[in-house]
């Protein structure tokens, strides 16, 4: 061992400097007023950040004021904004509602006003609902492989009844954060391997 690994610890192995690199966007799939994604989404956050393993991120499509796909010239300064948010990003962890048995015609606008920033990347699913968010979370699993995302199989599914009071303050039941590092270990795992696609 040199003098500088005496001095300040052992070399980082080559993925351990790639698994430290990771960016992770936790994408709030929401954009309507009153809605509950962004604690759920500050929720994960606060669960990630205590691993120290990735730098987590809260995206707000919101934020990006999309216009409705094909309906403007495409010029608007948030399409390129989303473009380049996405592309910084190695993995995603979507936090989806379950609005008339899938996902929010804001996420799928804000998905479909991408397609290379998706490419060779994962995704994890924390979905909420009277059933879980499950049904939403099964659509969404099919359009993120039309845009190259692979999802991970753990799935933290929140109920409507028992994890928010009066179906609107969120109180997650403490049973949800054994499978929410498990999703995370996997988004991590596989966000590892595939950013040696893209490099």
């Amino acid at each position: 061992m040199g003098l500088i690994e005496r001095l300040f610890g052992k070399k980082k192995t080559e993925e351990e400097e790639t698994m430290a690199n990771l960016k992770i966007g936790i994408i709030l799939g929401s954009t309507r007023q009153g809605r509950v994604s962004p604690k759920v989404g500050e929720w994960v956050k606060g669960i990630a950040d205590q691993r120290g393993d990735a730098d987590y991120q809260i995206i707000d499509i919101a934020d990006y004021q999309l216009p409705f796909l094909g309906t403007t010239e495409g010029t608007e300064p948030g399409i390129a904004a989303w473009n380049e948010k996405l592309a910084s990003l190695d993995g995603f962890v979507f936090i989806v509602q379950e609005y008339n048995h899938s996902i929010t015609g804001a996420l799928k606008n804000a998905i479909d006003f991408a397609r290379e920033a998706w490419y060779n990347k994962a995704a994890g699913i924390v979905s909420y609902g009277s059933t879980g968010g499950a049904r939403a979370a099964e659509h969404l699993r099919g359009i993120l492989g039309e845009v190259k995302v692979a999802d991970v199989r753990t799935h933290p599914t929140l109920s409507l009844f028992t994890d928010f009071e009066n179906m609107t303050e969120f109180k997650p039941a403490d049973l949800h954060l054994t499978n929410v590092n498990a999703m995370l270990d996997e988004v991590n795992d596989w966000s590892k391997a595939l950013k040696t696609l893209r490099q």
